[in-house]
């Protein structure tokens, strides 16, 4: 389809990881993705599928001129910061970024008239759950900056909704995980402190051994357990948010989980099933800011909107994310 009758959609944080994955579909599905990105954690590399316009969140000017330039139809809002354990110890670049910098942006769709907003929330803004799976109506009690800056802005948006009839769909994910099934693009942080990267580097010897973070949860194991979703099915849960926006749907709140948790030790072993490989592990103590269990109900977004994730099992998920750690990453840190 000719890019001339393809409807815009700004991406904020298009060129990181799981934005990167929803341009992707984006362009599958009709669209035109904007990728707008200062490219602090987003990669070059991965915008492929639209135009690039590097800029800040919290540049309003800079806004400006790409609302102006591109008139994008609605907002997918990828754009922040989100390691825990960094909020922990230096929470104003959280607050500044993800708040202050959403705010700019929230700003700025008023005063375009771009009402649609997609945005990537997070199950870090229940906090320690109270029930075995976490449902929407859950309480929302953050323990730490960045579940808190997701949490502000959550309320930002209900508030801009309020007052200017700015339409949200808010998607609380779990942990993301896996790679781009083609392999075209997959995770790539710098630093990496995602599991299964870290599993998959490990086990490979392009990483140093995993570090278990706490073995002494009151979990079955010990180990922290967590709802792992792959990369792809987030990506198409934002597709399905956007059409119910731009249909004409109000303002909703969905998670995104598989709905089983799987414990580090599972995550383990479940790499060294696909792999063939054994990952050396060393064990130390918790890490602040950690729950011991999350685990989504995703039962709401699955009624409404007919999302069903396409890859359940662990095995799956960690089998794209080796194909492309094996393959296209390995091949770009070796200057290939």
């Amino acid at each position: 389809m000719p890019d001339a009758i393809r409807i815009p959609i700004l991406v904020t944080g298009g060129a990181g990881y799981i934005g990167s994955h929803a341009c992707k579909l984006l362009h599958q599905a009709g669209y035109r993705p904007i990728v707008y990105d200062n490219l602090v954690y987003g990669h070059r590399w991965a915008v492929r599928w639209g135009p690039l316009e590097e800029g800040d969140i919290q540049d309003r000017a800079r806004l400006d001129a790409v609302f102006e330039s591109h008139r994008p139809a609605a907002v997918m809002h990828f754009a922040a910061y989100c390691y825990v354990g960094e909020s922990v110890k230096d929470p104003g670049k959280y607050y500044r970024n993800n708040v202050a910098g959403t705010l700019t942006l929230l700003e700025a769709m008023r005063d375009h008239g771009v009402a649609p907003l997609v945005f990537s929330s997070t199950c870090a803004t229940y906090g320690v759950p109270r029930s075995e799976r976490i449902a929407e109506d859950h309480s929302q009690n953050p323990i730490n900056p960045y579940g808190a800056s997701k949490l502000m802005v959550e309320r930002m948006l209900a508030d801009f909704d309020t007052a200017y009839g700015l339409r949200a769909i808010a998607l609380r994910y779990f942990n993301a995980a896996g790679a781009d099934p083609d392999a075209e693009i997959g995770e790539d942080h710098d630093p990496e402190t995602h599991l299964i990267p870290l599993a998959i580097a490990a086990a490979a010897g392009i990483g140093p051994g995993l570090t278990v973070y706490g073995t002494d949860y009151d979990t079955p194991d010990g180990t922290c357990i967590r709802d792992y979703i792959h990369v792809a099915d987030l990506a198409q849960a934002h597709l399905r948010a956007l059409d119910a926006l731009l249909g004409g749907a109000p303002s909703r709140v969905y998670n995104l989980g598989n709905g089983q948790g799987f414990s580090v030790r599972e995550v383990i072993a479940a790499t060294e099933r696909v792999t063939g490989l054994t990952v050396p592990v060393e064990y130390g103590a918790r890490r602040a800011g950690d729950p011991p269990r999350l685990v989504g109900d995703a039962s709401r977004i699955r009624g409404e909107l007919g999302w069903v994730p396409a890859y359940a099992s662990l095995d799956a998920i960690i089998r794209t994310a080796w194909d492309w750690h094996r393959g296209p990453a390995l091949e770009r840190k070796n200057g290939a």
